[in-house]
């Protein structure tokens, strides 16, 4: 994950939390508002900083094949 994948995600979360800590939800229902919207508020910013730089911000570095997944899901003895 690059370095403003990161932050984007930390937004967020960050955003997300404190929408639902403000609107006091409690259980999975109640959270899927503030999640959207934190989601919302981090899409907002990513799309407008590609926009200024002209560069995309979401890359394949944490990608792995089919074959990695497997291999690091295989129980280790």
């Amino acid at each position: 994950m690059s370095e403003a994948e990161l932050i984007f995600t930390a937004l967020a979360e960050l955003s997300t939390r404190q929408i639902a800590e403000g609107t006091e939800s409690k259980c999975f229902e109640e959270n899927k508002i503030p999640a959207k919207k934190g989601g919302k508020i981090a899409k907002d910013a990513r799309m407008a900083l590609e926009k200024k730089t002209g560069k995309k911000v979401v890359s394949g570095e944490n990608f792995l094949t089919n074959q990695k997944k497997i291999e690091s899901n295989a129980p280790k003895f």
